[in-house]
């Protein structure tokens, strides 16, 4: 029946602290920046995948009431949302000292799991995020 999962979704608070994180930072890449009126449509993905995008979505109208907006934001702030990403690399140790310079916020050094190297760290919303260097 389905082919894909083309987006996934985390609540951000301020959508241009997250492209300063996601760009900027973890080098990530902008796909889609759209204005809807009620909202804006704003998506990244791994430079050269533009086939599986990351909603950076602000918690507000018009899927939810100001009142509930209020709530999940902050369960956000809490790092209490469950929204993770997983992302890849060739070196996790490298990228992880590289991230680290950049002034990312990590939960977890890089460590040895049976399939491979990986490491927790948190974006500026409390949202958590691992990358990993699969054992080949």
């Amino acid at each position: 029946m389905f082919t894909a999962i083309t987006h996934s979704q985390i609540y951000v608070l301020d959508q241009d602290e997250a492209l300063d994180f996601y760009v900027g930072k973890l080098g990530l890449e902008v796909n889609a920046d759209i204005d809807l009126g009620g909202m804006r449509w704003l998506t990244v993905n791994v430079p050269g995948h533009p086939e599986r995008q990351i909603l950076l979505e602000r918690p507000g109208g018009p899927m939810m009431s100001e009142e509930t907006a209020r709530q999940v934001r902050e369960l956000v702030t809490k790092g209490a949302m469950g929204g993770q990403l997983i992302l890849s690399t060739d070196d996790c140790r490298k990228t992880y000292e590289t991230l680290l310079g950049l002034g990312v916020e990590f939960t977890e050094e890089p460590t040895e799991r049976p399939y491979g190297i990986d490491c927790g760290l948190r974006d500026p919303f409390g949202n958590h995020l691992r990358f990993t260097q699969l054992r080949a």
